[in-house]
């Protein structure tokens, strides 16, 4: 059995990442999942959150990816993502201040945005933050 797999990472903008794999962990809708060569073929729905990648030559990466579905084949895995983003590219001040936006509004209760809207958004800007903090502890 190999001990490599394919993963394949899709943004509605652009391919994100394509290439051989030891393993990855993201969050399904059923919870954390670790995804190693040969598992048991699969569809899942991703909640927003991180992606961890250990490449083929023993490199680590963090994706941020504010949900999707997940495809496991054989010998493919393709995650299909609404927004996937490095983690190398996240930008702290910009994710501050989005999700301090996002809770102002929120507090003013703008009439043109829905509650649910504006909690999802807060969410997606917590994970990205996490992100970054994973990312700092591992330096």
């Amino acid at each position: 059995m190999s001990m490599h797999f394919y993963l394949d990472i899709v943004s509605v903008e652009k391919r994100i990442f394509s290439g051989l794999v030891n393993k990855i962990q993201v969050s399904g809708s059923e919870g954390e999942m670790g995804i190693y060569p040969g598992h048991t073929q699969l569809l899942s729905i991703i909640k927003p959150g991180r992606i961890y990648i250990s490449h083929k030559n023993t490199t680590e990466e963090f994706l941020y990816i504010s949900g999707g579905i997940l495809e496991i084949q054989p010998s493919v895995v393709s995650i299909l993502a609404d927004i996937a983003i490095r983690g190398v590219d996240l930008d702290r001040a910009r994710i501050l201040e989005a999700k301090k936006q996002a809770e102002e509004r929120f507090k003013n209760q703008d009439k043109k945005i829905k509650k649910n809207d504006l909690l999802r958004q807060i969410s997606q800007e917590i994970a990205k933050l996490r992100v970054l903090e994973i990312m700092n502890k591992l330096k």
